[in-house]
């Protein structure tokens, strides 16, 4: 009686002991598959009119990576120990697989934020609106040098290795790695934005205050009453700086709050998780504006096109008074 208690008891141990993995890859199928859905409801919801940038190209392959990532972790965690072409899988390559896609995506950040800045002021000069199927073909083939230079740096570099083989002989410690990367860029996006409204807070709480939206051109419009009496032109960096803080805030305050939330509790993201659409879009609309603002005079040349956020519309433009009803002085024009 005593030894079947006993043996029950062992039974049960191994038993409980045996779904901790499991419970682990299951929270790990769903954190996965909860991004790729966020992934797909944010391409939705993106702009269908915009031409496709570096950034576009880059958010898509994102997403089809995601998307490889769970399915083979749902192979892994369905078939747990088989062996393809004289390799042999278990579990332990789920962990495996997880942390070489998190320094993957630890290591992009810098890289695509630099190229999709690059991009956009070459786009800015551009004189067609429409990319050419050469321009498309260069996107597509940056994107995957980019995957691949960062993937092959992750397997070569001694650090790596070393971390990963670490942990090799436990299956049940699987770290995840937090991208240094975003953690500054996110507080040096967070610090531009503190700086620009604080130089223009007077002149972005006015706007709000003056905030009216209308139909112009069939389309639904943000428009703000333009003081004649202000001492800069209007075509100056000054003038534009407040309605790009508005026009950002108006989309993005939330992810905003997020960020700020986020540093002040010093939350640790796994860079798997980190890296997603929605930051990577949010990012391109930072540098957008910055881009604007950098070349303001620009924006303002007759039939000159600007490269197109999915998200905010950052064509600014004056319009004469007769061009809108029910308006009776010039007016700032900010279609969102």
């Amino acid at each position: 009686m005593t030894a079947l208690s006993s043996e029950n008891c062992s039974f049960q141990h191994l038993l409980h002991q045996s779904k901790q993995p499991l419970d682990a890859n299951c929270l790990l199928f769903l954190i996965i598959l909860g991004k790729i859905l966020l992934n797909i409801l944010i391409l939705g919801m993106k702009r269908k009119a915009t031409f496709w940038s570096f950034m576009e190209y880059f958010c898509f392959s994102l997403a089809f990576v995601d998307l490889l990532l769970l399915v083979n972790i749902s192979i892994l965690s369905y078939f747990r120990d088989f062996v393809v072409l004289g390799i042999r899988f278990t579990k332990y390559h789920i962990c495996l697989l997880t942390q070489i896609i998190s320094f993957t995506y630890g290591f992009l950040h810098y890289p695509v934020c630099l190229l999709a800045c690059i991009d956009h002021c070459l786009n800015l000069c551009r004189a067609t609106k429409h990319s050419s199927k050469w321009q498309k073909l260069f996107y597509f083939l940056t994107v995957i040098l980019i995957w691949t230079s960062v993937f092959a740096y992750v397997l070569v570099e001694p650090a790596i290795s070393q971390s990963l083989k670490t942990h090799r002989a436990s299956m049940y410690q699987c770290p995840s790695y937090v991208s240094t990367q975003s953690y500054w860029l996110s507080l040096f996006m967070l610090m531009v934005l503190l700086v620009a409204f604080l130089i223009s807070w007077p002149e972005v709480v006015a706007l709000v205050q003056a905030i009216r939206i209308t139909s112009y051109m069939n389309k639904t419009i943000l428009y703000f009453p333009f003081p004649s009496h202000l001492g800069y032109p209007v075509r100056s960096r000054e003038a534009l700086l407040p309605r790009l803080i508005v026009c950002f805030f108006g989309t993005w305050f939330p992810f905003v709050a997020l960020q700020v939330l986020t540093l002040s509790l010093g939350v640790e993201i796994p860079a798997y998780v980190e890296m997603n659409v929605p930051w990577l879009y949010f990012v391109n609309s930072f540098l957008l504006a910055a881009v604007y603002w950098f070349n303001s005079q620009k924006l303002y040349v007759r039939g000159s096109t600007l490269p197109v956020d999915p998200f905010v519309n950052w064509k600014c433009c004056f319009v004469p008074i007769h061009r809108l009803k029910q308006v009776e002085r010039p007016v700032s024009i900010i279609i969102c």
